[in-house]
């Protein structure tokens, strides 16, 4: 029931970068639920039940699709919001999609021709993360594989673009140029002031650029903003120097909407 695109409401797409627990993930979305209420935005929320591609071997991943899909269901049924998580691999897809109502295909994986039809066979909406090796314009060859399946559910989300060996900065004109592909536009204001593996077997970041980079993308005219959030970011398994404080997302979102009515005035 939810759309997403030109004159719609803005969509959030949020929640913790991998599952922990059924307790956890409730407690984030509900959170999230009334620090948005009366808002008029959009809610999905995230969490990833496997995070495969961490920089050590010896990183936390998530439960696994089976513990994880579990936890997601429940947390759909007792909070009925819409559920996104990734997948990795294609015969994942059909397994995801008895849960998500959103897939989302990682940045690393995003030209994987047989993970991208998998996705769409799904009919399940399609989220697909721009590489950060990727043009932006590169993105319509990625929403083709997708609609190939006769699935034309896709959206795209902007992460960065890898400068060097661990920077990314992020080209606002890439937002544009995606936009003109005529798919929905996402922007990633977490995992794009990463660093990719800067902190000693795990990725860093800088979280304070986050905030200044998502009202930018508002500007510039995106169709939502993902976020991935914690009460703790420093006690989270997986890219706590980057996640939002979860008691601050409501804020962040209301001066998105600010800058949003001002540019329809």
């Amino acid at each position: 029931g939810i759309s997403v695109g030109e004159g719609e409401n803005l969509l959030l797409i949020a929640g913790p970068c991998q599952i922990e627990s059924l307790e956890h993930c409730i407690f984030v979305a509900e959170s999230l639920m009334g620090q948005l209420n009366g808002t008029g935005v959009n809610l999905v929320f995230k969490a990833s039940f496997d995070k495969a591609n961490r920089t050590s071997i010896g990183s936390r991943r998530g439960p696994g699709i089976d513990e994880g899909l579990a936890v997601l269901a429940r947390v759909k049924e007792e909070t009925g919001l819409p559920i996104l998580t990734d997948i990795h691999h294609p015969e994942q897809a059909c397994r995801a999609a008895e849960v998500a109502d959103v897939i989302q295909i990682p940045a690393f994986l995003c030209r994987q021709t047989d993970l991208l039809v998998a996705a769409g066979k799904t009919g399940k909406a399609v989220h697909i993360k721009k590489g950060q090796f990727m043009h932006p314009e590169d993105m319509r060859y990625a929403a083709e594989k997708v609609a190939s399946t006769g699935n034309e559910k896709v959206i795209l989300c902007e992460r960065g673009t890898t400068h060097g060996y661990r920077d990314l900065v992020v080209d606002m004109r890439g937002l544009v140029i995606m936009k003109e592909t005529g798919y929905p536009v996402i922007f990633d204001a977490t995992h794009s002031v990463q660093l990719l593996g800067g902190a000693g077997g795990s990725s860093g970041g800088v979280r304070k650029y986050s905030e200044p980079l998502a009202k930018a993308a508002v500007a510039v005219g995106v169709d939502g903003i993902f976020i991935e959030c914690h009460e703790n970011p420093s006690l989270a398994p997986s890219d706590g120097d980057i996640m939002f404080q979860l008691e601050g997302v409501g804020e962040l979102v209301r001066q998105l909407l600010a800058i949003r009515r001002s540019l329809a005035r």
